[in-house]
């Protein structure tokens, strides 16, 4: 068996500064760090940061008095970052800063008196938190039959913006419904389709066109964007599964299969790739590795105020003064 690797895979830079706002904490201010939601949508990533001390909560309800809490990268509504600042909670943002571009549209979109059309997953974190940055006047629609369905008309004042980790492919037949529904209705300035998510698609149809006859994707089923990957394979005619590690590869899968392609959404780690990897070399008979060409990423975020390495050096030295 020949496995080829999808390049780009696994985290992105939004996913790399949530982990790391997390972890910096812990090390600056102490367990228990609390953080509101899964701070990515990864199974192994959430238990490794539980393990150190990392407290996941539904709800700033449960959050005590005083405490140190994290939004994950998802993003939440306005009404609870007043809720946080309200009780005086030291707040960490982790929000992608390309999903905080979003929730900035939206603003904006809203004073100008628009109406917005949010084209996402109904439940979705991400999807709640944008929004919930404004009080009204935006809608949630999932796909091109839910246009037909709009109350509004070419007159009415329409924008829209879409989930930062869905298709491309969907997003796009869901865009160009509306287009031809209401010609003028107002796009956002640049796409909202994160770099990330649409390069691990783009890298995913390269697989399908490299011949693979079946695709492994790794990253949890609450994953959105790695669910996404599944169903690119899929729509590129490709069988492909969804696993969350090495543990989850069914053999039954790979049944006569040649060269199996193997890609990670973007909050899982490179760990559970090798983990799969090496699975396939002792279970499939998989003899040769190699990593098609695609697009190098090398964006990078900043760590929030409070965070910095002089913020970590400051902790060390004072614990170490005691």
């Amino acid at each position: 068996m020949q496995v080829l690797l999808a390049q780009p895979r696994g985290f992105c830079a939004g996913v790399t500064r949530a982990i790391a706002i997390v972890e910096r904490a812990l090390a600056i201010y102490g367990a228990p760090i609390y953080v509101r939601h899964e701070i990515v949508h990864n199974r192994t990533v959430v238990e490794s940061l539980r393990a150190r001390g990392a407290v996941f909560v539904d709800n700033l309800s449960d959050v005590p008095e005083g405490a140190t809490v994290v939004f994950s990268a998802h993003g939440v509504p306005k009404a609870v970052a007043r809720e946080a600042e309200e009780r005086g909670l030291r707040v960490f943002d982790a929000t992608c800063p390309l999903v905080t571009k979003v929730h900035k549209e939206v603003g904006r979109m809203r004073r100008e008196g628009r109406t917005i059309l949010m084209i996402g997953h109904a439940g979705h974190p991400e999807v709640e938190g944008t929004m919930g940055q404004v009080e009204d006047g935006i809608r949630l629609i999932e796909k091109p039959a839910d246009v037909a369905k709009l109350p509004y008309t070419d007159a009415d004042t329409l924008a829209y913006v879409t989930q930062t980790t869905i298709s491309a492919d969907d997003s796009r037949d869901v865009i160009e419904a509306l287009k031809t529904r209401y010609p003028h209705i107002h796009e956002p300035k640049r796409q909202d389709i994160c770099y990330a998510t649409q390069n691990r698609q783009v890298a995913v149809k390269k697989l399908a066109d490299a011949g693979v006859d079946a695709v492994l994707v790794i990253g949890s089923a609450t994953s959105s964007n790695s669910n996404r990957l599944r169903e690119v394979a899929e729509r590129a005619g490709v069988r492909a599964w969804l696993v969350d590690s090495a543990e989850h590869v069914n053999p039954e899968w790979l049944k006569g299969v040649k060269c199996v392609g193997l890609t990670a959404g973007a909050s899982a780690p490179e760990s559970l790739v090798q983990g799969v990897v090496d699975w396939l070399k002792e279970h499939a008979g998989a003899t040769e590795v190699r990593t098609l060409e695609g697009e190098e990423e090398s964006v990078a975020f900043p760590l929030p105020k409070g965070l910095w390495e002089s913020d970590l050096e400051a902790a060390q030295a004072e614990k170490s003064s005691k």
